[in-house]
């Protein structure tokens, strides 16, 4: 595949470490940054159990926070096809206990089915009264919780015609220093293995095996994306997240 360079992240393997799905992590060769519902609790595991050295450093956090000392190398990043992260954010969401506050925003505290919570979420960069309302429950600096996404991160969001998809990919992978190689979570294991061959890493014949053979993780129960959809909506996730649906050359179903 033709990789999207932009920076990346890795981390180390301890049985005891919670939160492994949401961890930014680091290694001597790379960096890998995790963005939201991208695959990110299956890469995280295949790098601490099998990457020597690799070690923890956040938790979703962006490009912008790795320490000056790191900023050289690469970077390895993951995205998905958008339509297929709102079905997937939806139902992650939905099966809760409790609802984060973005969630509960633009769903009126779950009231709303998929059709109208995505389409106030895809509403976020045109719509600053309920841009408002999410920014106020946000806190104001990272907390390697949940979202982790300070309120002043958010801010860009406003007036973007964005997708929210597309602003989170913005948020975790923009900026400039090493190179960022982005694969999509539907290669998953080829684009991965592309990486490591990219930057002349050899995978443990365990790492290798890892990554062929094991199962997803984290993975949120749901019907194939395209059932969830109207026309409406379709389209509307094409405009907002065209940009992003175009760079990677995604097609709808």
């Amino acid at each position: 595949m033709a990789w999207q360079i932009l920076s990346l992240k890795l981390i180390c393997w301890d049985e005891q470490t919670p939160g492994l799905d949401r961890l930014m992590v680091i290694t001597d060769r790379f960096i890998y940054l995790h963005l939201h519902k991208s695959a990110g609790t299956f890469i995280n595991e295949a790098l601490l159990r099998f990457v020597p050295g690799a070690h923890m450093l956040g938790y979703h956090l962006p490009r912008s926070q790795i320490p000056a000392e790191l900023r050289h190398l690469p970077i390895l990043g993951f995205v998905r096809n958008p339509w297929s992260y709102y079905v997937s954010w939806y139902a992650f969401q939905s099966n809760l206990p409790r609802q984060n506050h973005l969630f509960r925003c633009v769903s009126d505290a779950g009231r709303l089915g998929f059709q109208a919570t995505i389409c106030n979420l895809l509403s976020l960069g045109v719509d600053g009264a309920l841009l408002d309302r999410v920014m106020e429950g946000l806190p104001d600096t990272f907390t390697n919780v949940g979202l982790n996404l300070p309120r002043w991160a958010l801010a860009p969001l406003r007036n973007s015609g964005q997708g929210f998809y597309s602003f989170l990919y913005r948020h975790i992978y923009g900026g400039s220093g090493s190179p960022l190689y982005v694969g999509r979570t539907e290669s998953l294991q080829t684009d991965l293995l592309s990486f490591f061959e990219s930057i002349n890493l050899r995978p443990s014949a365990e790492l290798h095996g890892f990554v062929c053979r094991d199962a997803p993780r984290n993975t949120s129960p749901h019907e194939h994306y395209a059932e969830y959809y109207d026309s409406s909506l379709q389209t509307l996730v094409g405009v907002r997240d065209g940009d992003l649906i175009q760079s990677f050359d995604y097609r709808f179903g």
